[in-house]
């Protein structure tokens, strides 16, 4: 054991001036890190909730009479406009009855002129004029309630929209509130969702909101507040609120789960990708690159942020505009340390998009 103690001095000896002469040596030049540039745009806070779409306006078409159908003027899925008929009953009887009631109106109109010419005379009292006139009158409400009977034969739409599924036939015996088939208005969709109450004095009508739905992949609906509701859920402590969302292509349905975004408190906000920040306990940091003596220096800078979202931080305080900071590469940057700008990151672009740049030099920091 002790014969072989010298050996291991001096195998020691040699390592630690091997040790000495690396840490004296130091990086071999200045770190490669990915730029950012501070920018100014408009940011909101973000509410995220559930909703269901609606209709703009819905109607389950019903007769209002037990009658036969004798026409069908419509076809599944058809877009229609208001006042188009799309069912036609048996109206045979009320036809006969009208006919009647134009031959009883006829008889009294001619009555009532053979007395109103007699009282001008003064060949017929006053009285009789009433009577004929009266039954003239008569004659004339009778038509009226003959005819608007025939109207309740005739199935119409009530306003411009698309309809659902046939559930008559030619000769189906229906009964008042027998569905006959559905109109949409889906020119517009409507989406009810619950908001927390905390939020309750920022909301609006008016208010942005952006909508996903499954089905549709990445695509994203725009659209606006148009109600919030008057009662808050006094188990859930939640308030609903109503959004429109326009449909131009009528892709959106009544029925489905929409997760929304509303946008709330909109305003211009310095912006940082979230790459940037360092976290010391309570407080944040990022590098700020300047440029000194030719050359591109990383110094450290606390910073005061505000709301965070998906890729992006608001910054109160600390940056300004335009300023150049580390996005990507701060576990290797210290303060005051040289660096060199090997890409300046852009909105949208993938990190292997940006190392296949080419290095950034000569180039400032503003």
């Amino acid at each position: 054991m002790l014969k072989s103690l010298p050996l291991y001095l001096f195998i020691m000896a040699l390592a630690f001036p091997t040790a000495a002469f690396a840490q004296k040596k130091g990086p071999q030049g200045p770190t490669p890190v990915i730029a950012a540039p501070v920018k100014m745009q408009s940011f909101t806070d973000l509410v995220e909730a559930l909703g269901t779409t609606k209709a703009n306006e819905t109607v389950v078409i019903t007769p209002d009479t037990a009658e036969k159908v004798t026409a069908i003027h419509f076809e599944d899925g058809q877009f229609v406009k208001q006042g188009d008929l799309l069912i036609a009953l048996d109206k045979s009887e009320e036809e006969a009855a009208l006919n009647a009631a134009q031959a009883s109106l006829s008889e009294a109109q001619s009555s009532y002129n053979r007395a109103k010419g007699l009282q001008n005379n003064s060949a017929l009292s006053k009285g009789t004029l009433q009577e004929r006139l009266a039954a003239l009158k008569q004659a004339q409400a009778a038509i009226e309630e003959i005819k608007a009977r025939i109207d309740k034969r005739d199935i119409t739409a009530p306003f411009d929209g698309v309809l659902g599924l046939r559930e008559v036939s030619v000769g189906t015996l229906v009964q008042p509130g027998d569905m006959i088939t559905t109109i949409d208005d889906l020119s517009q969709i409507k989406v009810d969702f619950d908001v927390p109450a905390v939020f309750l004095s920022t909301l609006k009508p008016g208010m942005d909101i952006v909508g996903q739905i499954e089905a549709f992949g990445e695509r994203k609906f725009k659209g606006a507040v148009r109600t919030i509701n008057t009662q808050v859920d006094p188990v859930t402590r939640t308030v609903k609120v109503r959004a429109v969302i326009p449909n131009e292509d009528g892709v959106l349905k009544p029925g489905l789960l929409m997760s929304v975004t509303l946008m709330k408190n909109q305003r211009q906000a310095l912006l940082i990708p979230e790459e940037a920040l360092i976290k010391r306990g309570a407080e944040n940091f990022v590098y700020v690159l300047t440029d000194s003596e030719g050359k591109t220096i990383a110094k450290e800078q606390k910073i005061e942020i505000g709301t965070r979202q998906p890729g992006v931080i608001e910054v109160l305080s600390g940056l300004d505009k335009g300023d150049k900071i580390v996005a990507h590469g701060t576990v290797k940057v210290r303060d005051g340390a040289a660096v060199t700008i090997r890409a300046v990151e852009t909105e949208d672009a993938p990190l292997g998009e940006l190392l296949k740049q080419k290095p950034v030099s000569g180039q400032s920091t503003k």
